[in-house]
């Protein structure tokens, strides 16, 4: 399996709602780095139980309306397209890197103020 399928194995798995098969395929040490980059989530704990709140931190209606993968050497990049009802359409990206098969940490990079604007 190439690290492109592990991410959208993540994605399909987020999708389900089934965050204990996403968070298995990252390390315990992990970070997840928030729109923004000031706020982290370390350890994959912390961000496991962060994902019970995950509709909080979603715009309202917010929707994935396409998803693709660029892998690179030890990391993948997701060009995430979305809706939300206040965002007709928007794109975002996450970079995921890996140690070995598991995701080291996971940074989103997004138009902040089109994000806040959502909500």
């Amino acid at each position: 399996m190439n690290l492109a399928d592990i991410v959208q194995r993540g994605w399909d798995a987020v999708g389900a709602g089934d965050f204990d098969t996403l968070v298995a395929d990252y390390t315990e040490d992990m970070r997840f780095i928030m729109p923004g980059q000031a706020d982290v989530l370390a350890g994959r704990q912390a961000f496991r139980a962060a994902l019970d709140n995950l509709a909080e931190v979603l715009p309202p209606g917010f929707e994935i309306t396409g998803l693709r993968q660029i892998e690179g050497e030890g990391e993948v990049v997701s060009i995430v397209e979305w809706t939300s009802e206040k965002v007709a359409g928007s794109q975002l990206s996450v970079l995921f890197r890996f140690e070995g098969n598991k995701i080291c940490e996971e940074r989103w990079f997004i138009d902040t103020e089109q994000w806040k604007s959502a909500f």
